[in-house]
């Protein structure tokens, strides 16, 4: 099978690719090619045109470097066959394969009624900020969290109350008694990220537990965005719905979701949020009125084939990123002054540069040919994340060069 690179592409980077892809097919017999190194320059991607024209490779914005499912090509090549693509109810196979997964993986019963459909997930967070409260009113979120967490309040009228997640030996938990202390009398809304973008926990039981009781005990909505939830690599750990905590949690929760992050859709935009509760979805829904677009025909057709069709796909990526968080997190090890936060789910990795001493990671690792994510955006200034959704032989050219200029581990 043969290498896709464009001319100024490293060349070790479609070197190893065939020798990576014969060792990763004997040890894990994975039935799906994550190893082929697609070109993706010149073709108007986000992630690729930030450095255009330039020897730099983009680990930045999370979508990944593989190929979609094979059913979500298949099914997308018939819709586009069809060749009609006019205006788009959600398919009824669509909505009963959601109820499905939610029921069959979290044990979460949910009515068709609750969903909302929606063009993108960062659409659900400004939704949630401008359905609850009034202007003026606070939101509060945890940090460092994905940036539209941090805009989306701004932006709607509301006033932004962010509490630092704890760090302990590499870990991020919850600070509870932060959270509860940081609370006004104006806040309204808690937006939530599990599993966590960029830190990557899988918040348990006890967590969420704490924070439901905080949320009744201040009469708090909470928008939980839980789009990495098909993203689990630990597999001794499960995602639990924060809407599945109670009834009462059940009532004050929405939660979004869509198969963009695990199935790599996200320019196909398809989203939803599940809102239980009549009167909070009604809201949501009239903040949405005359603003936010009807998904499109092909986003629909994406989701049903990927949320029903890709189980193995799944399964097989989810190997593939394990072996590629390993990659990582062997070489960051030997990296001295960068700690990496274990990463449970998600293909993102949370990258502590702060005993570098280096003012600004996310350029230093840019001069040296590898786009990163700069933590400042996300709360956390002097850490990076690193995007690992890639192929293998692209990972170990990154990672050799920001070995190349970081000094070994003493």
């Amino acid at each position: 099978m043969s290498c896709k690179r464009a001319p100024d592409q490293v060349d070790d980077v479609c070197a190893g690719t065939a020798r990576q892809k014969n060792s990763t097919r004997k040890e894990t017999a994975i039935p799906f090619d994550f190893d082929t190194v697609i070109d993706r320059r010149q073709t108007d991607s986000l992630k690729w045109e930030r450095y255009r024209d330039r020897d730099i490779l983009p680990l930045w914005v999370a979508d990944m470097d593989f190929r979609s499912p094979p059913a979500v090509i298949e099914a997308l090549r018939a819709k586009v066959e069809h060749g009609v693509f006019g205006y788009t109810l959600p398919p009824r196979a669509l909505v009963e394969t959601v109820v499905g997964m939610l029921a069959e993986e979290f044990g979460w019963q949910v009515e068709p009624g609750w969903l909302v459909w929606l063009p993108g997930l960062v659409t659900g967070l400004n939704i949630a900020c401008r359905a609850v409260g009034e202007s003026g009113d606070a939101v509060l979120t945890l940090t460092p969290v994905y940036p539209p967490f941090l805009s989306a309040p701004g932006l709607s009228g509301r006033t932004l109350l962010t509490v630092p997640l704890a760090e302990a030996n590499g870990r991020w938990t919850i600070d509870l008694a932060a959270l509860a202390a940081a609370i006004t009398p104006r806040t309204r809304l808690l937006l939530l990220c599990n599993p966590h973008n960029p830190v990557g926990r899988i918040f348990d039981r006890d967590e969420l537990d704490g924070l439901a009781a905080i949320a009744a005990q201040h009469d708090l909505v909470v928008c939980a965005d839980e789009i990495h939830n098909g993203l689990l690599l630990d597999p001794d750990k499960r995602h639990i719905p924060f809407a599945t905590l109670g009834p009462d949690a059940a009532q004050r929760t929405i939660t979004l979701i869509a198969p963009s992050k695990t199935f790599n859709l996200p320019g196909l935009g398809c989203s939803l949020a599940i809102i239980a509760d009549r009167a909070l979805r009604t809201r949501f829904q009239s903040a949405m009125a005359g603003i936010v677009p009807h998904v499109n025909t092909l986003g629909y057709t994406a989701a049903l084939a990927a949320y029903r069709d890709s189980r193995e796909w799944r399964a097989a990526l989810l190997d593939y990123l394990r072996g590629n968080r390993r990659l990582v997190a062997e070489a960051v090890a030997g990296m001295d002054g960068i700690a990496m936060a274990p990463v449970e789910a998600t293909y993102l990795a949370w990258l502590d540069c702060r005993q570098t001493g280096l003012a600004d990671p996310a350029h230093f690792f840019e001069q040296a040919g590898v786009g990163l994510s700069d933590g400042r955006e996300f709360g956390g200034a002097g850490f990076v994340r690193l995007n690992f959704g890639c192929p293998r032989a692209t990972l170990q050219t990154a990672l050799a060069r920001m070995r190349q200029v970081m000094p070994a581990r003493r």
